[in-house]
């Protein structure tokens, strides 16, 4: 079974993942650590991979989920909920352990950054000996610590000033765990009811905050099209400008435009060509989006080689993720897959 990672926090009751236009919004923000703001900038835009590529390959662990979570899928979405929320660990039921994700990166796939997802470590946010590990097995194995993808912590576009608040400092302990491990982000959904106006106005205000701390310890935030009214990149792009801080900016996902879902699937989705083309200019990371592959290796319902150039013209070369979220190939096949269409497209780019 495969899940995307915004139905599955809205089923489990993790956070209201917005896939409704006029009901709610996500965003997604991350934060770079460094010493200070134009140096942590400087090397985002001056890593690359390869003489032939303008960027650098990490790995997203959400490419791995049906590898972590394993037979506690069959439990049912309620049980398996209830899990997550009393003991969150006990859901780890696959093959393969969380911990071990930065020696998985490099060993199995020859990659070298990698981008962590909160619901596999959801309650060692401040388990030292869990971050020491972390540290250890990226160290060992040459891997940087990108980010932190986080969940279920409240909404920061929510309309009640209160629990608005109560979000934003639900968050502090994943910038602080961010920070320990090195990375350069952490991610986390900032959904709201209510019209667009509102939610942009309560969205702005949440993450005004929490960009705020993040800001005193070196952390950006990056929002990403994550359904609802982030995945309209003009509605995002105004929360960016609103914003206005050097500490946020966005995560644009190359197949996440998808404003409006119903029980069929998508109704309303975004140009993504488009909005990609809109986030880029506040861009401090990508998210290489696959699903399915043709017989040539390319992504059937994206153009990586324009999505690329959109990406390269706006003068990034940061890291671009391998997000695989398909069901025809195994997750470690569809990883594969995702990194040689990168190359591949990557290195063709003019």
């Amino acid at each position: 079974m495969t899940i995307k990672r915004r139905h599955f926090a809205r089923t489990l009751g993790l956070g209201s993942l917005g896939l409704y236009a006029g009901a709610s919004a996500v965003l997604t923000a991350c934060g770079k650590a460094a010493e200070n703001q134009e140096e942590g900038e400087q090397e985002i835009a001056s890593v690359v991979a390869d003489p032939e590529l303008f960027f650098k390959i990490s790995l997203a662990q959400w490419s791995l989920h049906k590898s972590y979570f394993g037979k506690s899928f069959e439990l049912g979405w309620q049980k398996f909920g209830e899990m997550m929320r009393e003991d969150p660990s006990s859901v780890l039921m696959g093959d393969i352990k969380p911990i071990d994700f930065p020696v998985l990166a490099r060993q199995e796939f020859g990659i070298g950054g990698v981008e962590y997802v909160n619901q596999f470590f959801k309650d060692k946010a401040e388990d030292m000996d869990y971050l020491n590990g972390l540290n250890q097995r990226a160290k060992d194995n040459d891997v940087q610590n990108l980010l932190i993808m986080c969940d279920g912590e409240g909404e920061l576009g929510n309309l009640d000033e209160k629990e608005r608040i109560k979000a934003v400092e639900n968050h502090y302990k994943w910038i602080n765990a961010a920070k320990y491990l090195g990375c350069h982000s952490i991610r986390v959904n900032a959904a709201g009811n209510g019209t667009a106006e509102e939610v942009a106005d309560a969205a702005v205000d949440g993450l005004g905050r929490l960009t705020e701390y993040g800001a005193k310890e070196g952390i950006n935030v990056i929002v990403e099209n994550h359904g609802g009214y982030s995945s309209n990149g003009t509605w995002l792009s105004g929360v960016m400008q609103k914003v206005n801080s050097p500490y946020c900016g966005t995560l644009p996902d190359l197949g996440n435009f998808c404003i409006q879902r119903g029980p069929e699937g998508c109704v309303e989705s975004y140009d993504m060509y488009k909005g990609v083309e809109e986030l880029m200019p506040y861009a401090k990371g990508v998210s290489g989006k696959t699903h399915n592959f043709d017989a040539e290796g390319n992504e059937t319902e994206i153009d990586y080689y324009r999505m690329l150039q959109i990406v390269k013209d706006s003068g990034f070369t940061g890291w671009i993720d391998v997000e695989y979220e398909g069901n025809e190939l195994s997750e470690f096949e569809g990883i594969r897959a995702t990194k040689a269409l990168l190359e591949t497209a990557g290195a063709k780019i003019s």
